[in-house]
C-alpha cells in the first residue's frame, strides 16, 4: 500500500474501495464512529471486493483530520473488537498506523501537512460476514444491505463447491512471491518445472479475478510466517504444576508458530522436554515414560492436519498437567464422524494439507517415518499406544460443535 497513492485517493473522496471516517473522542474513549457502524462498513467491504477504511479523514471535505497520537491505541483496540466481536464470522484485516501527507488547500502550490491516521485494509473474504445490522455490501461510496436474492447468490458463490476443501482456496493479499521456494521444494521433484509443479500441487491457485494467490495450504506449509494471514494458526502450549488450569500453577508456556510440520515437531519437543520418567520394579528396574511419544506425535500431527482453519480467533491449545495432556482442536469433526467412531472411520477435512504432511519427515526419534499416514491409522495408533502404556484409553469429546478435545492420561506412577 503506497501512502502517496492513498493520499491522492483521499483527496478524490470515497468510492467502492475506500471509506473515510472522522474520529471523535470523549476522554480516552472513542465516541464516534460507533462500533456497530464500523462493523457494517468492514463487513460490507469483506462481502464485496475488499477495500480500505481510513480512520482520521473527513468524507465531506476529503481531507485528513488525523488522530491524536496518544489515542491511536484506543482506536486500534476498537477496531480489533469490531473485527473479533461484532462481525460473524470474525474478520481478519490489516491494521496500520501511518502519517498521511495532504495539501492544506486546493492550490497545488500550497504547503503540505502530515497527520497520523489508522488504516484498516480489508481483503475480499472467503466467507459472507454478518454485522449487527445484517448483511451489507459495498456499492459505490456507500454500504448497503444485501437483498435476500443477492445474499443467496453471494453465499452460493463463496461456498465450497466442486469438491474443493477450504485448504485449497486462495488467500487474499498473497502473491506467488510469498511462497518460500525452499519450503515448496520439499514437495517438488528436481526434474519437475517448479512453477508448473506448485500450481499442480495446489500451492498457488487463481483467485476469482484471475490473480495468482497462495492457497490456504500454500500459506500454512510454504511460508515461514503463515500467521501473517491466518493469525490463529498456531499452537498455544502450556505446562501446569498440578491437575488444574490456573495461571498460578503455570510453569512453562510457549506459542508455537511457523509452517504446520514445524509446529507439530516443536510441540512434540515441548512435551518431551516437560514430561517425566518414572520407574517400576518387575524383574528389574524399568523406566516408564509419562506418555507414549508415538501417541503424542500422532495426536499433534492430527491436530494441525484436521483443525478447521476457517475459524478465526481459535488456536490449537496443548495443556500438560501432572496426570494428563489435554489437546483442544478448533472445529467439529469432519463429515459425519462422532467421537466414538474416530477409531473406526476416516474423514479428512484438509486433504491437501494432509497430503503435504505425508511427505514431511518425522522428528529424529522416528527415523525413516513420515509425519502423517494417509491410511487412517492415526487414532487407532493413539488408542493402542496409550492403552499399552497406561492401561487406559484416550478420551475424545466435542465441546459444542466447534472444538474437539483429546485427553491423554499419564502413566503411573506420576
Amino acid at each position: 500500500m503506497r501512502m502517496n497513492d492513498l493520499a491522492s485517493r483521499v483527496g478524490l473522496g470515497e468510492d467502492s474501495r475506500l471509506a473515510l471516517k472522522q474520529v471523535h473522542f470523549e476522554g480516552r474513549k472513542v465516541q464516534s464512529p460507533r462500533q456497530a457502524d464500523l462493523a457494517d462498513e468492514f463487513a460490507a467491504f469483506a462481502n464485496s471486493a475488499g477495500g480500505v477504511v481510513v480512520l482520521g479523514a473527513d468524507s465531506e471535505t476529503r481531507s485528513v483530520t488525523g488522530v491524536p497520537l496518544e489515542r491511536l491505541d484506543a482506536l486500534e483496540e476498537l477496531v480489533l473488537d469490531v473485527c473479533n466481536d461484532s462481525i460473524k464470522p470474525p474478520l481478519e484485516a490489516g491494521i496500520y498506523r501511518r502519517e498521511l501527507r495532504m495539501l492544506s488547500g486546493s492550490r497545488l502550490d500550497e504547503p503540505r501537512y502530515s497527520r497520523p491516521v489508522l488504516i484498516v485494509e480489508i481483503p475480499r473474504s472467503l466467507f459472507v460476514h454478518e454485522s449487527p445490522s445484517g448483511y451489507f455490501h459495498r456499492i459505490g461510496c456507500s454500504s448497503r444491505q444485501i437483498q435476500p436474492s443477492a445474499l443467496r447468490r453471494l453465499m452460493l458463490s463463496r461456498a465450497q463447491t466442486g469438491g474443493v476443501s477450504f485448504d485449497q482456496l486462495p488467500v487474499p493479499r498473497t502473491s506467488p512471491g510469498d511462497l518460500d521456494r525452499s519450503a515448496a521444494r520439499r514437495f517438488v521433484s528436481e526434474e519437475a518445472d517448479f512453477d508448473v509443479a506448485v500450481r499442480k500441487l495446489g500451492l498457488i491457485v487463481e483467485d476469482t479475478d484471475g490473480a495468482p494467490r497462495l492457497s490456504v495450504a500454500g500459506v500454512l506449509m510454504c511460508n515461514p510466517e503463515p500467521q501473517r494471514w491466518r493469525r490463529s494458526a498456531y499452537i498455544q502450549a502450556a505446562l501446569y504444576a498440578g491437575e488444574r488450569t490456573d495461571e498460578c500453577y503455570q510453569t512453562n508456556a510457549k506459542d508455537i508458530g511457523g509452517p504446520l510440520d514445524a509446529q507439530a515437531s516443536e510441540a512434540f519437543d515441548f512435551v518431551r522436554r516437560n514430561m517425566r520418567t518414572g520407574a517400576v520394579k518387575r524383574l528389574g528396574r524399568e523406566e516408564v515414560p509419562q506418555y507414549s511419544e508415538k501417541a503424542v506425535l500422532e495426536a499433534l500431527v492430527n491436530a494441525v492436519a484436521h483443525r478447521d482453519y476457517s475459524i478465526a480467533g481459535s488456536r490449537i491449545r496443548l495443556h500438560m498437567f501432572a496426570d494428563r495432556i489435554e489437546l483442544y482442536v478448533p472445529g467439529g469433526l469432519a463429515g459425519t464422524l462422532t467421537p466414538d467412531a474416530l477409531h473406526l472411520r476416516q474423514a479428512t477435512r484438509n486433504q491437501l494439507i494432509a497430503s503435504l504432511l505425508a511427505r514431511c519427515p518425522s522428528p529424529p526419534q522416528f527415523p525413516g517415518r513420515r509425519l502423517m499416514d494417509l491410511r487412517g491409522d492415526g487414532v487407532p495408533r493413539i488408542r493402542k499406544e496409550t492403552q499399552r502404556l497406561t492401561g487406559r484409553l484416550p478420551e475424545y469429546s466435542l465441546l459444542g460443535e466447534s472444538e474437539l478435545r483429546l485427553v491423554l492420561p499419564a502413566a503411573v506412577p506420576f
